[in-house]
């Protein structure tokens, strides 16, 4: 084979257009090991790639897609053996690196994680980056004090996206009992409340970002939109309760007051997917596989490459519910 498909994003007279065309090898970034992708996910920010100013990709032509799961067709590098199957998440793919919107990926060999023994090579796309992040999200607090004994009120932000709707149910299926959904429209309350939460709240109900300090309503939150939703929120933390905040969907910028924090002892856990240590994955994955394993459960749609452009826009437009993978 000499050429196969991907989507590529181009500058053309300063505007970003991207599309389905025909690619070669010598087209992929640099890697000792070359993948025939099986499966890829589309996430909010493979979304701000194909958008001018998106932020995440500076230069062009490139193939977005910042996640993939696969088989090694070559390698030279002796961790791995052609017929493998293996994930890749994060570091630069689909931004300066060539992603996982292509029939093929080439990659470095610190890159990749071979797929655990329970997991499909689709059930890891199901999961995929925003997979990923949950489970980062919820050892995050865990590791804060977050415990299934302490029958804690947890709240899930942007809880039908793609990071909220897994979190929510890996919480409800490793035993929280107390997990709150936050919604924004009338559809969406059905849906969060099959993927685990017992209580859903709009986001009007959060009130105003009025008073340093509020009444303690939640324990724990995983906020997923960032913004405005996350300023009214953390003075609404519990004492001794923590945030973990993994996305901007609601705005970059972040208001608050010392006091939640000085008075109420409050956390606030960045959570990075990017740049995790390779030899952290393996044991995240394998989570993911075994004891926290909701892919046959999970709200999904699969589609081709030439549906991409769709999918992309409904989540540009706050319309998109639960993950898209694509299959090759």
């Amino acid at each position: 084979m000499d050429t196969f498909k991907a989507i590529v994003v181009k500058e053309e007279q300063e505007q970003i257009v991207y599309g389905l065309e025909d690619v070669n090898f010598g087209n992929l970034s640099d890697g000792e090991v070359l993948i025939k992708v099986s499966y890829s996910s589309i996430n909010y920010k493979d979304m701000l790639a194909v958008q001018k100013d998106g932020g995440v990709i500076r230069n062009y032509p490139m193939i977005p897609g910042i996640d993939l799961s696969g088989t090694v067709v070559q390698t030279t590098d002796d961790r791995y053996t052609e017929g493998q199957k293996v994930i890749v998440t994060g570091f630069a793919l689909g931004m300066s690196h060539t992603g996982g919107f292509a029939e093929y990926a080439r990659v470095p060999g610190d890159w990749i994680v071979p797929l655990p023994a329970n997991l499909s090579l689709k059930d890891a796309m199901v999961f995929g980056t925003a997979g990923f992040t949950a489970a980062l999200s919820i050892l995050a607090l865990e590791d804060k004090g977050m415990d299934i004994e302490n029958n804690p009120s947890i709240l899930v932000t942007g809880s039908t996206g793609g990071v909220g709707s897994i979190a929510l149910q890996i919480l409800s299926k490793i035993g929280y009992k107390n997990i709150s959904a936050l919604v924004r429209k009338e559809h969406q309350i059905e849906v969060a409340t099959s993927l685990g939460a017992t209580e859903t709240i709009f986001t009007e109900e959060l009130g105003k970002q009025n008073k340093p300090l509020k009444k303690q309503r939640f324990d724990f939150v995983l906020d997923t939109v960032g913004g405005e939703i996350a300023s009214v929120l953390i003075p609404q933390i519990s004492y001794g309760g923590s945030m973990s905040m993994c996305g901007n969907a609601g705005g970059i910028k972040l208001t608050s007051t010392v006091l939640p924090f000085i008075l109420r002892g409050i956390n606030i856990l960045g959570i990075d997917s990017v740049n995790v240590p390779i030899e952290n994955r393996g044991h995240i994955w394998g989570k993911i596989a075994n004891t926290w394993n909701i892919s046959q459960t999970t709200l999904i749609n699969e589609i081709s490459l030439l549906e991409l452009p769709d999918t992309i826009e409904k989540i540009k437009n706050g319309r998109h519910l639960g993950r898209t993978i694509i299959k090759f």
